[in-house]
């Protein structure tokens, strides 16, 4: 294995604290979003993850279809839907559900290139097993 790149971004104070990154770039409050009781007027770790999870599966998704000579339509979108779980045990987790748009295919390529997609994308390896993911092709 061969390490492409390492992103370093240190937070302070948790939920109500704050992130920064090594080069400046992500210096963010985070709060604890009002649905869960906080004050909100900030990011938080469920949007930062879904934000980096949207991006990098799009990415992957225009991967595939290139190696396959097809270029997907700008309007393709990509929306992840990052919930917080608490378990019955009183343990926490993450599920994620992906909305993907995909524009300029029909709805068998669509889905095709998608799971294509999950299997090359890091955050979808790297949350094999741990995380329920769901796919939903838009098209």
């Amino acid at each position: 294995m061969k390490r492409l790149y390492t992103a370093e971004v240190t937070a302070t104070g948790g939920r109500n604290g704050q992130v920064k990154s090594t080069d400046g770039i992500i210096d963010m409050p985070v709060r604890v979003p009002e649905g869960l009781g906080g004050k909100g007027g900030a990011t938080n770790p469920e949007q930062l993850f879904a934000a980096g999870y949207s991006a990098c599966f799009q990415s992957a998704l225009m991967l595939v279809a290139g190696k396959q000579h097809i270029r997907l339509d700008e309007k393709s979108t990509v929306t992840a839907h990052v919930g917080l779980d608490q378990f019955e045990d009183g343990r926490y987790g993450l599920a994620v559900q992906l909305d993907v748009k995909v524009d300029g295919v029909d709805k068998a390529k669509a889905e095709e290139l998608v799971s294509q997609a999950h299997e090359v994308c890091p955050y979808s390896v790297g949350t094999k097993g741990n995380i329920d993911v769901t796919l939903n092709v838009l098209n």
